[in-house]
C-alpha cells in the first residue's frame, strides 16, 4: 500500500463525520474525498477516483485535526521529569537553573519527538511556544526539528535567558526571521513569544513594536499567579498593544476589567487546563470566559509534567468549568441541573478555536470543501470504548483516547494509517533524546538531577479525629478506648 505517495487521492469511506463546519454538519455514513492537498469533497456515497486510497471509517469519527495554541515542544526530552513541580519549581529549574544547560541539539530533540508525539495524537497543528532558543543555533535547531516531521506548526519564538527588549531587536533574531521563517506559508507560522511583567516602565514596548514592524501576532503568559497579572494587560492596552490576533495564554487570575480588555480588543485566550488545575497559574478560566465572550482555544502546555494530546485537554476542561459551577452554586446554596459548556463546544475549541487563533480558519479547522486537508479518523475496532457512538461530540471528549486515532493526514499527506506512523523515523527520535538525557545527567550530577525530579513533600499534620477510635478488641469485636 503506497501510503505515502503525497499526489494519490484519498477517500475515508462511511465514516460518522464531524465537519465543525459553521453548521456543525454530521454526516452519518459520510464520506470525505481528498485529492492533492485539500478536501474535494464531503458527502454521502462519493465516487472514488481512479487510484485513490480507500479508507474504511466505518464504526470511526471523521473530524478536522486538532490543533494545539500553546506547546513547549522543545522540553519534551524530559517528558514527566516534573510530575510532581509547582509553577515555582519549574521556574525555578528551566529558568534559573537547569534550562541554560540544553544545547541546540537538546532543543531539536524535544521538538522532534514533541511533533512527532502530536501527530501521532491526532493533533495537526502545533504551536511551539519555543522560549529555549537562547542562540541563533538553538533557534535554527528548532525549526530543523519542525520541518523533519510532517505536520503543521508555528514557531512561537522566545528566549527565557534574556528579557524581549534584548532578543527581539538583536540582528540575530532579524537575520533568523528572514533565514528560515519567510515565505514558508502555512505550513511553518510564526509569532512572537514573550510575558510582560507589569513592569510600570513596560520595556516590553520595544518586542511588541518589533512584532508591528514584523507583523506577527504576540502569544503570552497572562494572568499567571505571581508572575503576570493585569497590570501587564492594562500596559498593554493603553500602549496599543492589544490586537485581535494576541494570544493570552492560561489567563486564570485576571480580573474582569482585564477579561473586558481582551474581548474588546478581540483577542483569545488559550486554556491549558491539566497545567492551571497542577501547577498553580489559577483556576482554568473558562468559566469566566464564556461569561465575557473570549474566544477560547486548547492547549497541553508541557511533557515535561503532562499529557501530550487533546483529547485529555478536552476531558480535563469540562470537568474544571462544570465543577466551577457547582461550587459557585453551592456555595449559593443552588443547585446546577443544566450543565452550560458542552462537549461539542469542547471538540470545536480543539479545532477551529485553534483555527481562529491562529488566523487559519480558512485555511484548515473544519471539513469544507476547498480547506487544506488536515483529517483525523477515530476508530478502534480492537477496543471496547469505540461502540456504540451515540453521542459523537462526548465520545470525542469523554471516551476516545490517543490509541484510538486511527489515520491522520495534513496537508493531504497520510501520516499516520491503521494505528501507524507513515514514513518516520520514531528510532531517530529515540536516540536523539536519550542524548539529550544522558547530556542533562552528565552536567547535573545524579544528586541533582534525581532532586529536581523528586521535591520534597510539605509536612502535613493530620488534624485530630475526635471519632478516632485508638484500639480494637478482636476478642470482643468491639472499639476499646
Amino acid at each position: 500500500m503506497a501510503t505515502n505517495e503525497t499526489d494519490r487521492p484519498v477517500l475515508l469511506r462511511n465514516g460518522l463525520v464531524l465537519t465543525m463546519d459553521d453548521a456543525h454538519t454530521v454526516l452519518t455514513g459520510g464520506d470525505v474525498l481528498v485529492v492533492g492537498d485539500r478536501i474535494a469533497e464531503v458527502g454521502v456515497g462519493l465516487t472514488a477516483p481512479d487510484g485513490a486510497l480507500e479508507i474504511d471509517a466505518s464504526g470511526g469519527i471523521v473530524m478536522p485535526g486538532m490543533i494545539d495554541t500553546h506547546r513547549h515542544m522543545w522540553q519534551t526530552a524530559m517528558r514527566g521529569y516534573g510530575a510532581d513541580w509547582t509553577l515555582t519549581q519549574y521556574f525555578v529549574w528551566y529558568y534559573l537553573e537547569s534550562g541554560k544547560l540544553f544545547r541546540p541539539e537538546d532543543v531539536y530533540a524535544g521538538n522532534l519527538l514533541a511533533a512527532i508525539e502530536a501527530i501521532d495524537a491526532g493533533v495537526t497543528t502545533t504551536v511551539d511556544w519555543s522560549h529555549g532558543l537562547q542562540t541563533p543555533q538553538h533557534a535554527d535547531a528548532a525549526v530543523d526539528a519542525l520541518e523533519a516531521v510532517p505536520g503543521r506548526f508555528v514557531l512561537a519564538y522566545g528566549n527565557l535567558q534574556q528579557g524581549p527588549w534584548e532578543w527581539a531587536t538583536s540582528p540575530d533574531f532579524h537575520d533568523f526571521v528572514q533565514r528560515r521563517l519567510a515565505g514558508k506559508g502555512d505550513m511553518l507560522g510564526f509569532q512572537m513569544a514573550f510575558d510582560v511583567t507589569g513592569d510600570p516602565a513596560f520595556p516590553e514596548r520595544a518586542a511588541f513594536e518589533v512584532a508591528r514592524e514584523l507583523g506577527v501576532p504576540v502569544t503570552t503568559h497572562a494572568g499567571v499567579w505571581g508572575a503576570t497579572n493585569d497590570d501587564g494587560i492594562r500596559l498593554m492596552h493603553e500602549n496599543g498593544f492589544m490586537t485581535p490576533g494576541n494570544v493570552y495564554v492560561h489567563a486564570a487570575t485576571l480580573t474582569r476589567d482585564s477579561y473586558n480588555r481582551i474581548a474588546a480588543t478581540g483577542g483569545s485566550v488559550s486554556v491549558s487546563t491539566e497545567s492551571e488545575q497542577s501547577a498553580g497559574q489559577g483556576y482554568p478560566p473558562t468559566w469566566q470566559l464564556r461569561h465575557h465572550g473570549i474566544p477560547v482555544s486548547l492547549s497541553m502546555d508541557t511533557s515535561v509534567w503532562w499529557s501530550g494530546d487533546l483529547f485529555s485537554a478536552m476531558r480535563s476542561t469540562l470537568g474544571a468549568d462544570r465543577s466551577r459551577e457547582h461550587l459557585e452554586a453551592h456555595g449559593r446554596q443552588e443547585t446546577i441541573t443544566h450543565c452550560h459548556l458542552r462537549a461539542e463546544q469542547v471538540v470545536e475549541w480543539a479545532t477551529r478555536g485553534g483555527s481562529r487563533a491562529l488566523g487559519l480558519d480558512d485555511v484548515v479547522g473544519s471539513l469544507t470543501p476547498g480547506r487544506k486537508a488536515d483529517i483525523v479518523l477515530i476508530k478502534n475496532d480492537a477496543s471496547p470504548v469505540m461502540f456504540p457512538i451515540l453521542h459523537p461530540y462526548g465520545h470525542v471528549a469523554f471516551q476516545a483516547q490517543r490509541g484510538d486515532v486511527h489515520s491522520v493526514l495534513v496537508n493531504g499527506r497520510l501520516v499516520k494509517h491503521e494505528h501507524r506512523l507513515v514514513g518516520i523515523d520514531l528510532d531517530r527520535a529515540r536516540r536523539e533524546v536519550e542524548r539529550t538525557v544522558e547530556h542533562l545527567l552528565d552536567s547535573m550530577g545524579r544528586e541533582a538531577f534525581d532532586k529536581g525530579m523528586n521535591p520534597d513533600i510539605p509536612e502535613t499534620k493530620v488534624l485530630d479525629n475526635p471519632y478516632t477510635y485508638t484500639e480494637w478488641d478482636a476478642g470482643s469485636a468491639q472499639w476499646k478506648r
